[in-house]
């Protein structure tokens, strides 16, 4: 299945420093997190099934689910960053006559610079539905590892983002990631966590179309 991925914007540039958040001689400090971030791609947080299986009109909806509450959390060690993403899923069914365990498949994914899958997991989660209900909720997670010195800019790369800039210089209104192999650099740095449904062509084809 081809991740239908929104473009990831790099915000938080420079390393940990007690003045994060203020307004400086040198710009604005941040904190940029060598953790992986969570999130879910777009067109795969949500599942349709039908019945009968081969038509997609309103009235064949039979189940619908939504992955939904994800949280993450990220313990550093020296060697290993250590990203476990947590989250619900709600489902709701046409028919609540009888009592039904619905089984979902997901992908819990490590992506690198926006498009490079380095790990991929393909999970399952099933739904009880309790007779003359209509919904269904559960939970899960998941987790990815990372090693530390791959989410580590270059000291080089480092020092060009955070070196002191003077208003007035000519280098002061250049953007750092202006330069192609600083851009490169924060993209190959930076990492994200990433779960949704494990979708049919025919389920993505309906998830972004309708």
């Amino acid at each position: 299945m081809k991740l239908r991925l929104i473009p990831l914007m790099i915000l938080a540039l420079l390393p940990a420093c007690n003045r994060e958040g203020g307004i400086e001689q040198g710009g604005i400090y941040v904190r940029r997190s060598a953790c992986p971030i969570p999130g879910i791609p777009a067109g795969t947080g949500d599942i349709t099934l039908f019945n009968p299986s081969n038509s997609i009109t309103a009235e064949a909806i039979d189940v619908t689910a939504t992955i939904t509450n994800l949280r993450a959390t990220c313990q550093e060690s020296t060697d290993q960053l250590v990203s476990t993403v947590t989250f619900d899923v709600v489902a709701t069914r046409r028919d609540p006559t009888q009592a039904r365990q619905v089984v979902l498949p997901f992908f819990d994914v490590g992506l690198q610079a926006g498009a490079n899958v380095v790990t991929k997991r393909v999970g399952r989660i099933g739904l009880d539905f309790g007779q003359g209900s209509y919904r269904a909720q559960t939970s899960s997670q998941a987790t990815i590892r990372v090693h530390r010195s791959a989410a580590q800019l270059p000291a080089a790369i480092e020092r060009q983002l955070v070196r002191p800039r003077k208003a007035g210089d000519a280098s002061a209104a250049v953007d750092p990631l202006t330069d192609p192999a600083v851009r490169t650099a924060v993209a190959n740095a930076t990492f994200e966590h990433l779960v949704g449904f494990q979708l049919t062509e025919q389920q993505l084809r309906y998830n972004v179309t309708r």
